[in-house]
């Protein structure tokens, strides 16, 4: 796809200040489908489609996609590629984060850096099955971050907690247009399952303003930080919010929040 022809024929540019930067290689695109497992079976979400980069690999692939954008004029290029009865596309035009999400088994895409925080958190508090997405590097590398290193937070807490998260591999920067200014990395995020030894979060909107108070006050013993009495006698609550793990952080929110 000439994405850089396509844009120029329509007058369209990306908006820098917002993090966009369209994928224009087709190889990179290729993979996030494959690395998401993508089958004749699986309805798609791709959030911020774009010019179709990705799209046109679901199409292919996938039983629906639900293809989300923004930009009223992306939205009328992408409906002239998918707009006709045969396509297995259905293009949305809102905001990821205004608009109900719909059902969908797995999301691939490549979603604007400047809301990397919102999306993530957003999916993950929806039952979102298995994402493959691209964001800054340093994102990345924050939300597999072990607890006591310098990039663990609460990004890293509730992704550990109610995904399992791995970097595939780095994107480089001639994979986009324009060029961003930060390295990209693509990362497959698959929900934890119901069932497995590990702990479930049961609450997940009680459990992200848990641990959002605790790392307010990460220099804090959790104990001091939620006011306990001493008669919750757990070896937790004498922990820093940067000394626990995710797995922690579950197994004490359990008992605190009630």
């Amino acid at each position: 796809m000439e994405v850089e022809k396509i844009l120029m024929e329509r007058g369209i540019r990306a908006a820098r200040s917002l993090g966009q930067y369209f994928l224009v290689d087709d190889g990179v695109a290729a993979r996030m489908v494959e690395y998401a497992g993508v089958g004749g079976g699986d309805v798609v979400l791709e959030i911020g489609a774009g010019v179709g980069s990705v799209t046109a690999k679901l199409e292919r692939k996938a039983k629906n996609v639900y293809a989300v954008e923004k930009d009223k004029e992306l939205c009328e290029l992408l409906r002239e590629q998918y707009g006709n009865k045969e396509s297995k596309t259905e293009v949305m035009e809102g905001d990821i984060m205004k608009i109900e999400l719909p059902e969908f088994d797995k999301v691939v895409a490549s979603i604007p850096f400047s809301l990397s925080s919102p999306i993530t958190y957003k999916l993950l508090l929806h039952n979102f099955g298995l994402a493959v997405l691209l964001y800054q590097k340093e994102f990345a590398e924050k939300m597999v971050a072990p607890h006591g290193s310098k990039l663990y937070g609460r990004l890293s807490v509730i992704a550990q907690a109610l995904a399992d998260v791995e970097i595939l591999e780095f994107v480089h920067r001639d994979a986009f247009y324009p060029s961003p200014p930060v390295k990209t990395a693509m990362v497959r995020l698959k929900e934890k399952e119901k069932g497995k030894e590990k702990r479930m979060v049961e609450k997940k909107e009680k459990f992200f303003e848990f641990v959002t108070e605790a790392f307010e006050h990460r220099r804090k013993k959790m104990r001091n930080i939620f006011k306990t009495s001493g008669s919750i006698a757990l070896e937790e609550l004498e922990k820093r919010p940067e000394e626990l793990s995710p797995e922690e952080f579950v197994r004490l929110s359990t008992k605190l929040l009630v």
